[in-house]
């Protein structure tokens, strides 16, 4: 048994929590049901409000409710990376997101989820709102508001390009002498890459760039980056001839905004490519 979707309609004779309900439904044993349950597997629908993660085993249930489990044993047995926070501002905090962990949770669980973490670092526990986002072969900055007043005021400066995100990224080939910008359009919209030149390394034929962003586009780097011959080093997904086994080689090294609450400069950046900030 290894993936499973099921979607049920509370009924007036049904067991009364989600635990008993679907071990009874699918045959998978309530341990495990638990263990899905914490790691964010199973939903819940009440009324005409939006389907909400359910966590407590022992939640009671009510005729009408409508009940998800996404189970897939795969998922659930993942032992995820641990992102490290690096500033907490109380409204937001500011996290180095290792390679391999999600920005935030699927339909089949958050436990590999930087926003999961997020959730679980402080005492007491605060919600943890997603503002930007970076791929999960990516390493480096990220914010996480804890109010949605910090979540709404953090997008807007995203969207509004309010906040500089500054990557340091490694590609084949030597680009010295080059720099500028790339402004192909990527899904029928406007985008705009600058980049210049840190260093060629000949030992192994790789250039180190430092990227800013003037949209955000999907996978905007990597991409633009493959369009002009020059795809980001372990790339698995864009280019050719840009493979290695050190992983993607992008990291989110700085962040600079204007603070919507104190009205303070913010600068963030990256020791090298450690998760410790420059003092």
């Amino acid at each position: 048994m290894n993936i499973i979707s099921l979607k049920e309609t509370v009924g007036p004779d049904d067991p009364t929590t989600a635990c008993d309900l679907l071990a009874a439904r699918t045959g998978i044993s309530k341990s495990k049901i638990k263990n899905a349950m914490i790691k964010g597997a199973v939903w819940r629908c009440r009324g005409t409000g939006k389907p909400e993660r359910l966590r407590k085993a022992t939640a009671q249930l009510s005729p009408g409710d409508r009940i998800e489990l996404y189970y897939d044993e795969t998922i659930l047995s993942i032992e995820p990376p641990r992102a490290v926070c690096l500033n907490d501002e109380k409204r937001y905090s500011v996290w180095y997101k290792p390679p391999g962990l999600m920005t935030q949770g699927t339909m089949y669980g958050d436990h590999c989820s930087l926003l999961r973490q997020a959730e679980k670092e402080f005492t007491p526990r605060r919600t943890a709102y997603p503002v930007h986002r970076l791929d999960r072969e990516a390493v480096g900055l990220i914010l996480v508001a804890h109010t949605r007043d910090a979540a709404a005021k953090l997008s807007r400066l995203f969207r509004e390009g309010k906040i500089e995100k500054r990557y340091q990224i490694e590609v084949p080939g030597n680009m010295t002498g080059m720099g500028g910008s790339i402004t192909l359009p990527l899904d029928g919209k406007e985008a705009l890459t600058d980049y210049h030149v840190e260093t060629f390394n000949p030992a192994t034929n790789t250039t180190t760039l430092t990227v800013t962003i003037g949209t955000g586009r999907l996978h905007q780097i990597r991409r633009h980056f493959d369009m002009i011959g020059y795809p980001v080093m372990g790339d698995p997904r864009y280019g050719r001839g840009n493979k290695n086994t050190g992983g993607l080689k992008v990291t989110a090294m700085g962040l600079n905004f204007i603070c919507p609450f104190t009205g303070k400069a913010v600068s963030l950046e990256l020791e090298g490519t450690d998760p410790t900030l420059k003092t």
